[in-house]
C-alpha cells in the first residue's frame, strides 16, 4: 500500500487531522470543535450523522452539548440546526418561507405556482420514496438537488 493510500483510508479521518487538540486551552479546543461540526453539517448535502461527525471531535468531546452550542449561537439567524433522518442538517427557518418564494420568483397572494416538469419529478420521488434525503435525491436524479427547489417545494 503507498503512503498516500494508507494516510487517506475511505470512512477514515485523514493521519494528519488532529482532533484531540490537547495543546489549546479547554475554551478554544471547543470553539474549534464546534467550527468543525458546524463546517461539516453546512458543507454536506444531506443530514450528517453522529458518526460522521465524531471524525472531527476529540474522544471526550459531546457532541450534542456542541450540538446544542450551535444552536444558542445561530438564535436570530434565518436559519437553524435541526435534527433530521438520523443526523443534524442546517435549515432555513420557517418564518423565512416568504422572502425566499419572493426571491426565486413566486409572487404571493396571486394563487398557486405550476410546477415546472423537473419540480414535480422530485415531487413525485419524494412522495413515494419517503423518507428520502436530498443527497438520495441528488444520487437517484445523477445531478445535484438544491436546498432552495427542497424548499420551494415545501412552500
Amino acid at each position: 500500500m503507498s503512503e498516500a493510500s494508507s494516510r487517506h483510508k475511505p470512512n477514515d479521518q485523514p493521519a494528519l487531522l488532529d482532533t484531540e487538540l490537547d495543546h489549546l486551552p479547554l475554551e478554544l479546543r471547543w470553539r474549534e470543535w464546534m467550527g468543525r461540526v458546524e463546517a461539516v453539517i453546512f458543507a454536506a448535502n444531506e443530514p450528517v450523522t453522529r458518526s460522521v461527525l465524531a471524525r472531527v471531535v476529540g474522544r471526550n468531546c459531546n457532541l450534542e452539548l456542541i450540538i446544542d452550542d450551535i444552536r444558542a449561537e445561530l438564535t436570530g439567524r434565518p436559519y437553524e440546526l435541526v435534527a433530521v433522518a438520523g443526523g443534524w442538517q442546517h435549515r432555513t427557518k420557517n418564518a423565512f418561507g416568504d422572502v425566499i418564494h419572493a426571491a426565486f420568483g413566486q409572487q404571493g397572494g396571486q394563487g398557486e405556482k405550476e410546477l415546472s416538469q423537473s419540480e414535480a419529478l422530485v415531487l413525485m420521488c419524494i412522495a413515494y420514496f419517503q423518507p428520502i434525503t436530498r443527497g438520495e435525491l441528488s444520487s437517484f436524479f445523477g445531478k445535484e438537488v438544491s436546498r432552495d427547489l427542497i424548499g420551494v417545494l415545501r412552500g
